[in-house]
């Protein structure tokens, strides 16, 4: 693996019997990047990312992470992860604080002052055993212990789940830190509006099988977006439909509504040859666009076409 690449998957497959976890999954991790890993439940996140730390074995294909094959060095990569799973659970009596050192201990060491700076931004009582808390604060203390020891890597699980909106914006104000500092964040959620605020790129899974690999403002190039435009006399509508991405024209009077899948150029220089009064364009909604990538693509076929 090229020191440019911090995880390396290749023709990454998992059956479960007959039951299809992932297959034939190809994914570059670029070192430094942050890559949202994007699905419903149940599309192969949680298998991929367990594939990737060797807590499943693979049935054909191949991984590495950090340049380091995560069966052979297991130990060695550990060290180097900061890893949140999505069914977190924390077994026994100990307080947060407790645990927390503990896990600090297993890593050689994490400054005090970086656990309390992290459980103040959290608003986590570290006094608390971690038993009696609430999911949201026991996602807090996952957290925590994963970004605590400014690992080279962080695996992130649906790393929101659990948190309310002020504490949701906490944790991407600290994924925006961890890619400043050079680190690679891989984080999995079925919710795009949070991936898109902080990715480089997205990797949409579909089915056990990868549908496409996009940079985030590509997504948003292909998204369609809703525009009205007032004009100042009453247009024909035929003069607008037939525009290259648009669609579902309407003309009331002097009012165009339509949408406009791709770029705004054709239809703007279209309506300036007319007396423009007004134009709305409400910002396309990215998760509408997944959703639509998702339930309508056509499915692994689109990875080679959309690999970024």
């Amino acid at each position: 693996m090229t020191s440019d690449l911090a995880v390396l998957a290749e023709d990454l497959t998992k059956f479960y019997g007959p039951h299809r976890g992932v297959e034939g999954l190809h994914l570059e991790v670029g070192a430094g990047e942050v890559m949202g890993f994007l699905g419903p439940n149940g599309a192969g996140k949680t298998t991929t990312i367990r594939l990737l730390l060797d807590f499943l074995r693979p049935s054909r294909g191949r991984v590495t992470v950090l340049g380091l094959d995560p069966r052979r060095d297991k130990a060695a990569l550990h060290r180097q992860l900061g890893y949140l799973p999505g069914d977190l659970t924390f077994p026994g009596r100990d307080t947060a604080d407790e645990l927390l050192r503990f896990f600090g201990d297993a890593r050689g060491g994490v400054a005090r002052a970086r656990v309390t700076e992290l459980a103040g931004r959290f608003e986590v009582d570290l006094s608390r055993p971690v038993r009696a808390m609430s999911r949201g604060n026991r996602q807090k203390v996952g957290l925590i212990q994963a970004f605590m020891h400014e690992p080279a890597l962080l695996i992130l699980d649906e790393p929101t789940s659990g948190l309310d909106p002020l504490m949701q914006q906490e944790f991407l104000a600290l994924v925006r830190e961890a890619r400043a500092a050079g680190q690679t964040v891989f984080m999995s959620s079925h919710v795009l509006a949070e991936v898109q605020q902080v990715a480089d790129r997205v990797a949409i899974v579909r089915d056990g099988r990868l549908a496409a690999v996009e940079r985030v403002e590509s997504l948003g190039r292909r998204a369609v977006r809703a525009v009205e435009i007032h004009f100042h006399d009453p247009v024909d509508p035929g003069e607008f439909a037939a525009l290259p991405g648009v669609g579902d024209v309407v003309v009331t009077g002097p009012v165009l509504k339509c949408t406009v899948d791709g770029r705004l150029d054709p239809l703007i220089k279209a309506a300036a040859r007319h007396e423009v009064i007004d134009l709305l364009s409400a910002e396309p909604d990215l998760e509408e666009t997944f959703l639509s990538f998702y339930y309508h693509s056509e499915g692994a076929d689109d990875a080679s076409r959309a690999r970024a």
